[in-house]
């Protein structure tokens, strides 16, 4: 069986206040010819399809469409839900799609995977939505295996995996797990996937996916290689500047007789490049920066010592696609605010930016047991409020 592993499509996402739906149909489209060229029988898409919990129409319309096209190849395809999507949302579709396509987001069914035959017998893929501790716990009022409540996504994680190695024992057959987490030995895109380690979202052992013949994980945006059977798609776009020196594609998975047989990378196209240019405003305006990247987008970062007149509007002029500017002086003053900010840019979580922000202003106290307890609280309620909108 082949299958190609695709996940983080951000149906709707914008590109510092530029649309990306055309240039994601395009890439979508790419993949679909791959899947007919390669012959692939199943395509997973782990987690993160829209980018909010609240699609606007287009966003459905080219979900649709992208869906429809991958099944008229012939392939099935197995959707999960990730932290942007609402799984509610997601999943009120399921009912309405057609027989070949799944759309898996109920934390109740982790167990009971999907199966797919091929000339070898059975394939069962077990779909793991997203799993928000403060959520989801109440399904397992039982706790982990040591009757601790599910607090963590450490915890959530390994329990849920608990449940697919149930049903594999249950189902004849080769398996496959599908998750959208943050697993250990991988490296997240600053200001992009850190922003979502927020409520209790931790760090998932490598060990935890110990059992399916392959893990398709979602939620990285770049490519990654845990283990021969634990990878990372990353996304199919690039949706941030510090994503530009990661490659775009898919994982193309072949199970065997007696597991995986082999993984292959399928590069996928890049509709517009993404380039950092570094210099004062002068340099980066060159007429050799501007033969090079006129058609490119563009994040300008000029160190002239000082702020200069309209930067972007005159980088604009000769890069029609600049996204950003930043300036960013080659000598700066030391500044007593400067180790704060330090703090708030390392800071992966709400939980740490508040921590920062305590120490800032109490002299350098951070907040006590008590207050991290109830800061873990409040985060939690608000994780709760969020998933009713």
């Amino acid at each position: 069986m082949r299958i190609l592993h695709t996940s983080d499509w951000h149906i709707g996402r914008t590109f510092h206040g530029n649309s990306t739906m055309d240039a994601l149909a395009e890439v979508l489209g790419a993949l679909t010819a791959q899947v007919r060229e390669h012959a692939v029988d199943v395509v997973v898409v782990a987690g993160d399809v829209f980018d909010s919990a609240t699609p606007s129409g287009p966003a459905y319309t080219l979900l649709g469409d992208a869906l429809v096209a991958l099944h008229d190849t012939g392939a099935s395809v197995v959707v999960t839900s990730g932290n942007h999507d609402s799984a509610a949302r997601l999943g009120f579709q399921a009912r309405l799609l057609r027989e070949g396509i799944h759309v898996l987001t109920d934390p109740l069914a982790i167990g009971a995977p999907v199966t797919i035959h091929d000339v070898d017998g059975p394939v069962n893929f077990f779909g793991i939505p997203y799993l928000e501790p403060a959520i989801v716990r109440q399904h397992w009022p039982e706790g982990d295996a040591e009757g601790r409540p599910l607090r963590t996504q450490a915890q959530t994680m390994a329990h849920a995996m608990h449940l697919v190695r149930e049903g594999m024992a249950r189902h004849d057959g080769r398996s496959v797990a599908i998750a959208h987490c943050f697993a250990a030995g991988v490296d997240a895109t600053t200001g992009l996937e850190r922003e979502v380690r927020q409520g209790g979202l931790d760090v998932v052992p490598l060990e935890v996916f110990d059992g399916p013949d392959y893990v398709a994980l979602g939620h990285i945006h770049g490519r990654n290689r845990l283990s021969d059977r634990v990878r990372y798609a990353g996304a199919p776009l690039h949706y941030s500047f510090g994503e530009q020196s990661k490659p775009r594609g898919s994982w193309l998975v072949e199970i065997g007789e007696s597991g995986l047989a082999g993984v292959e990378w399928l590069d996928l196209p890049v509709p517009r490049r993404l380039v950092t240019l570094t210099g004062t405003l002068d340099e980066i305006l060159s007429d050799d920066n501007v033969a090079a990247h006129a058609e490119d987008w563009v994040c300008a970062t000029y160190t002239d010592a000082l702020p200069q007149t309209e930067p972007m509007r005159r980088l604009r002029e000769r890069f029609p696609f600049c996204a950003l500017v930043q300036h960013l002086p080659a000598t700066t003053v030391e500044s007593g605010e400067g180790s704060y900010a330090a703090r708030l840019r390392e800071a992966v979580s709400d939980d740490e930016r508040i921590a920062a922000f305590l120490a800032h202003v109490r002299e350098g106290h951070g907040p006590t047991a008590r207050e991290i307890e109830l800061i873990r609280e409040v985060l939690d309620d608000r994780v709760r409020a969020e998933a009713l909108v």
